[in-house]
Parts: C-alpha cells; structure tokens; sequence
C-alpha cells in the first residue's frame, strides 16, 4: 500500500507518480464524515466490507498521518486500498482511499487560505487521480456564526477551491460541505434563521461550482425526496430523521452522466457509536444494488416537517 501523508509531502505539493492508472468498468464512490476515524473503526471496516467502495474520501479523521497509519494502515492495505491521508492531530483530517489508482496526490489546493493567519493551513483538503477522475475529499470550514471571522474564512475558502478546480468535467468533490444547498436539506428551514449552513452567501458559494458545470448527483437524482446525511446526536433527532443534507457529491458532466444510482447509506447511522453523519453512495456506470432509492433503509416514523420544534444546540436564548 502507497500511504502518502501530508507531513511527507508538504501542505500544497503534489505526488511525483508517473503516469496515471484509468479504472475500466463500473466504480463505486463514497464519501462519509467519520467524525473521529479511530472511535468509528469498528463500524468502517466492516462497513468497507458490506459495501465494497472503490474510492472512499473521509473526513474528521481526528488523527495525525503516522497514528492514521497505525490503526487503520495494515487493515487497509488488506482490503487493497492505496491511502492518502492528511492529518491534524486531534482537529480535522482528511483522507482518500482507493483501490483503482491513487496518481497526482494534492494536499490542499492551490491558493487555499489558513486560518486563523493565511500561513496555518488546516487539514482540510486532498485530492488524487482514482480510476481517470480528479477525486476531492473535502471538510469545509463550519462557519461557527455568520458574524465570525471563521464564517468569512469559509466563504473565502470556498471562492479558492472554484478556482482551484482544473477541469471540472472530470472532477468529484466530495465531503462534508458544511452547506445546505436548499430548504428542502433541513429539517425546519425557521429552526436554522441565523445560523450558519442555510445563509444566501454560503448558498451562493456552494452554487458557483454548479456554474462551472458540477452537478449535485444525489439531488439531481432525487428531486423532491426527504434526503439528509446529518442528524445531531440528541435523542430522538435521528429516529425521527430531524437532519440536515451537508454531505455532498458534486459531479462534472462527464462523470454526472455515468451515475446509475445515488444515495445515502443511513444504515451506517443506525446501531452502537456511530458517527452523526451516514455515508453518501454514487455507483458509476453500474449500481450493483440496483437504484435504490435516496436513503438506505428510509427512516420508519419521520416527523413531519415542522410538526416537531427543535431549537439547534447554539440558539441563543
């Protein structure tokens, strides 16, 4: 396994592999918010297992490069994955993995900005080549409140990766976008009025990459349905499917046009210790499982929107 690390190659350098590896036949891509790798490791391999992703990006992985390597290096070159990971100790993290080629490894990108100074790069970003396609695994600042400096931070962050991004007709990004695109990704648009996630700016910023010809596969797919990918760890939010939809796959026209099924795997929400996001699945060429539907399984007893008053944990009194 090819473990390439941030702390190897430097925050905004690039792989010196030669030549890139081209996957033929259908691809499986996920992207998933672990929310702290180590604590998530019994619920992520057998997880891999089940689902058998091709390229998996994680984000939150809370751990440096080298502890990474240490509790999951050997568990996933087993599986036959190739790891490019970014860490920053106890905050952040990022990482790919993939088992049809990891070429052109790309820690940050170019011109991403630091926080809380332009020179303290947080470990936000990476991107490879996997299978002929540009794949970002992507953790966008929060934001924490509109009136923050972080909020600012994340609007500029946001105005460099549009930038960054060389060809987006054969790119994916994927994570934990910190946005949610439309009302329709929340559970109560009126319980969010003041906060960030749902602000016109932070919207606007996310639609820029649609402007440059990227599509959000899993909306696209399904238009109108009840699809969230973020639940808060209070009681009773996730069995009553009060979320939010702030993970995304967001696809260039080329490979938009290969999705044969999008959805969100909320199975891997369900059970012991689980992260407070659930993976999101895009299946290429070829659904293995068929085209299943948004979420995997659907929730069984949802609130109805608006029907339940749920005040967000920063609400000011």
């Amino acid at each position: 396994m090819a473990h390439i690390t941030g702390e190897e190659k430097g925050r905004r350098s690039v792989s010196g592999s030669v030549g890139v590896s081209y996957y033929r036949g259908r691809m499986r891509v996920a992207t998933w918010n672990v929310n702290s790798v180590k604590q998530r490791i019994p619920r992520l391999l057998p997880w891999l297992d089940e689902r058998r992703p091709d390229v998996v990006c994680l984000q939150e992985t809370k751990l440096s490069d080298a502890a990474f390597d240490e509790v999951l290096g050997a568990d996933l070159a087993e599986r036959g994955y190739e790891v490019a990971h970014v860490g920053q100790g106890q905050w952040n993290g990022v990482a790919l993995l993939s088992r049809v080629g990891l070429d052109d490894v790309q820690v940050g990108f170019d011109g991403m900005p630091g926080y809380p100074d332009p020179d303290t790069l947080e470990a936000r970003a990476v991107s490879a080549v996997c299978g002929g396609l540009r794949i970002y695994s992507l953790y966008v600042p929060n934001g924490r409140t509109p009136d923050d400096d972080h909020y600012h931070y994340k609007l500029e962050w946001l105005e460099s990766l549009a930038r960054a991004v060389a060809d987006p007709s054969t790119t994916l990004l994927c994570g934990d976008m910190n946005i949610a695109p439309a009302d329709t990704d929340v559970f109560d648009p009126e319980a969010f009025v003041g906060h960030t996630h749902v602000t016109p700016p932070e919207r606007a910023a996310l639609a820029r990459f649609e402007s440059l010809g990227m599509r959000d596969v899993v909306r696209e797919r399904w238009p109108s349905e009840r699809v969230y990918t973020y639940w808060d760890y209070r009681a009773g939010m996730f069995h009553k499917d009060l979320g939010m939809r702030i993970d995304l796959i967001l696809a260039g026209d080329q490979v938009a046009g290969r999705v044969q099924a999008a959805w969100v795997d909320r199975k891997a929400r369900k059970g012991t210790k689980p992260s407070d996001h659930a993976p999101v699945v895009v299946d290429l060429d070829e659904a293995p499982d068929g085209d299943i539907g948004p979420v995997v399984p659907p929730p069984s007893n949802p609130a109805k929107p608006g029907a339940t008053k749920v005040k967000l944990p920063q609400t000011p009194e």
